[in-house]
């Protein structure tokens, strides 16, 4: 299989990358790690006249690192991020991305850009509170940014807030507050294949290791990432004494999978409240763990 023709375009600086797109418009898609839009253009599924391939855009490689939460570039690869970035969950999720090769090709921002439903990134980023930062240019004010926080980022299944003429040049990951536990539990036919049901979870313990928050976020059962507070049904009880089955259950009931050639909407609805309570006991020990939080990422 081969792509559709297009015009390739190879800036070397942000503002050149923001001039092209802004002359192109809908006419173009960014080439980042190009490890889902690669496989879209061979088969036809996408057919842009122009691809604007940011990879020698130095400055878009960056991955920052801070107690409060992880800021990664556009060019940052999932291996380098699961490797260097301290952030127990952002690391538990990488490790089910797909395989290795993939990994050290693929970006983090891009695989939010693409928002497929079935991907672990995007729900990462939702249940965090998480953001992305966009920028584009302007005639009259240069280069100018906008931050999109995750909650209106992802508007459906494969489509993002990025507008036409614009770049995701960042994503920001919040760390979760102190004394939380975090999880990624998900079911796939093999290991790296995108996920039939898959649940992220956080929850924080207090001083007194009672349930102080929690939280989901469900994979492949809905256009977007489904986030479910929980914390009302167990706050301030010890997680030894919460009915994590009937937390589960009130997951699911705010789940609307759909049937497809993969699964059945009922087979995804069982796995979410499987996976449900199998996230949030884990989640809640890992916090009650002796090192917190930063237990899941070692």
């Amino acid at each position: 299989m081969k792509p559709p023709p297009f015009e390739h375009h190879a800036p070397r600086d942000l503002g050149e990358a923001l001039d092209v797109l802004a002359e192109v418009g809908p006419r173009g898609k960014v080439l980042a790690g190009g490890q889902s839009l690669i496989p879209m253009l061979n088969m036809r599924l996408a057919a842009p006249e122009h691809l604007v391939d940011i990879n020698r855009v130095e400055s878009l490689a960056t991955l920052d690192l801070a107690p409060e939460g992880v800021t990664v570039g556009a060019l940052a690869r999932h291996a380098q991020v699961e490797r260097l970035a301290g952030h127990p969950l952002l690391r538990q999720a990488l490790r089910l991305v797909a395989h290795p090769v993939i990994r050290n090709r693929g970006t983090v921002v891009g695989s939010l850009v693409h928002a497929d439903p079935a991907a672990e990134l995007p729900a990462v980023l939702a249940l965090l509170g998480g953001s992305v930062r966009l920028a584009r240019l302007d005639a009259a004010e240069g280069v100018v940014s906008r931050e999109v926080t995750a909650a209106d980022f992802f508007v459906g299944s494969m489509e993002s807030a990025v507008q036409p003429g614009e770049l995701a040049v960042s994503a920001y990951f919040p760390t979760p507050p102190e004394r939380s536990g975090t999880a990624f539990r998900e079911v796939a036919r093999r290991h790296g294949d995108y996920a039939l049901a898959g649940v992220c979870a956080v929850v924080t313990l207090d001083d007194d290791l009672r349930i102080t928050a929690a939280r989901v976020a469900c994979v492949s059962v809905g256009p977007v990432p489904v986030v479910v507070d929980v914390g009302g049904l167990c706050e301030r009880r010890p997680a030894s004494s919460v009915d994590w089955a009937g937390v589960a259950r009130a997951v699911r009931e705010v789940t609307e999978p759909d049937d497809d050639i993969h699964a059945s909407a009922a087979y995804r609805l069982h796995l979410v409240g499987v996976l449900a309570e199998r996230a949030l006991k884990d989640a809640a020990r890992d916090a009650a763990g002796p090192w917190g939080s930063s237990s899941a990422g070692t």
